[in-house]
């Protein structure tokens, strides 16, 4: 995201931009997502040939964009990066579909608690539990998914006779590199 412009979901962002530039080096976020982007495309393209489905362009250009950015991307800030320079702005009905058909193929999570959205890196199975990992002062988020979560939620849910039908859990806190950064300006 341009530090210059507003998104009304992300209030903090002038903030976070502050914070984040404060300190050298990279976070493991981007690291990841610009690591694992072109991987992640080629695999969302071979799913859908194997599933009989079509990546369209619109599609495509949602997914990659959204590989782009270590941080969860809204809706209307992705029209606006994957709409045709100096054209219309893509409808908003046209962004919802297409992301609505990339969470359902699983190359792309809805982050609830920010309402936006973020690549898949990792290619889980449908009954997964994925758990996020939010830095409230990059905006990155880490993914991690592990039997024994799995293994932790579904004890949860048995328990309690629930029948869950979608194991997202999100925890905001600071990533390493947010932690070190904050630690090193403090002694500085």
């Amino acid at each position: 995201m341009h530090a210059d412009s507003t998104d009304p979901h992300r209030p903090h962002q002038h903030r976070e931009s502050a914070r984040a530039d404060a300190h050298q080096g990279e976070c493991r976020h981007a690291h990841d997502h610009r690591h694992h982007a072109a991987q992640a495309l080629e695999r969302a393209e071979r799913v859908c040939r194997e599933r009989g489905l079509r990546m369209t362009p619109i599609r495509r250009k949602a997914l990659e964009a959204l590989h782009g950015d270590h941080r969860p991307i809204g809706a209307y800030d992705l029209a606006d990066r994957i709409s045709p320079a100096g054209g219309r702005r893509l409808a908003p009905i046209s962004i919802y579909r297409a992301l609505d058909f990339l969470v359902e193929q699983g190359f792309v999570h809805r982050l609830s608690s920010r309402n936006a959205f973020i690549a898949c890196l990792h290619g889980h199975g449908a009954d997964d539990v994925v758990a996020f990992l939010i830095c409230e002062a990059c905006g990155g988020v880490d993914e991690d998914s592990s039997p024994a979560m799995k293994q932790a939620v579904g004890l949860i849910a048995q328990e309690r006779r629930f029948a869950p039908s979608h194991q997202v859990v999100e925890i905001v806190g600071l990533c390493e590199h947010c932690r070190n950064g904050a630690n090193s300006g403090k002694r500085a």
